[in-house]
């Protein structure tokens, strides 16, 4: 029976420091009115343009008639039509998560 009293405290010690993590990071991005932050943001983004599909990042920021695009970087294109897409798909939005992690720390 006290093997079972570690791994049961664990859960409950993790499931605590989710919930206070979750309940201050609401805490941080609401203001007294109700707005979140407005502070812009990286993200990665797919469009889909002449036969080609090219990973982008942009830096949005909220506007007030919806998003608004400060900044876009193209990370990759790849041509629709080809054989590998979607491996090389997928290395082009790991590629574009990094990037973004980068700007993220060097603009903080």
């Amino acid at each position: 029976m006290r093997i079972l009293v570690l791994p049961a405290v664990l859960i409950v010690v993790a499931v605590l420091v989710y919930v206070l993590v979750v309940l201050v990071r609401g805490a941080v991005r609401e203001r007294p009115g109700g707005t979140t932050d407005q502070v812009p943001r990286w993200e990665a983004h797919t469009a889909m343009e002449d036969g080609w599909t090219l990973v982008v990042i942009r830096r949005m920021t909220p506007g007030r008639d919806g998003p608004v695009e400060l900044a876009r970087q193209t990370v990759r294109a790849i041509p629709d039509d080809d054989p590998h897409w979607d491996e090389r798909y997928r290395e082009a939005m790991l590629e574009a998560r990094a990037r973004i992690t980068t700007l993220e720390l060097e603009s903080g």
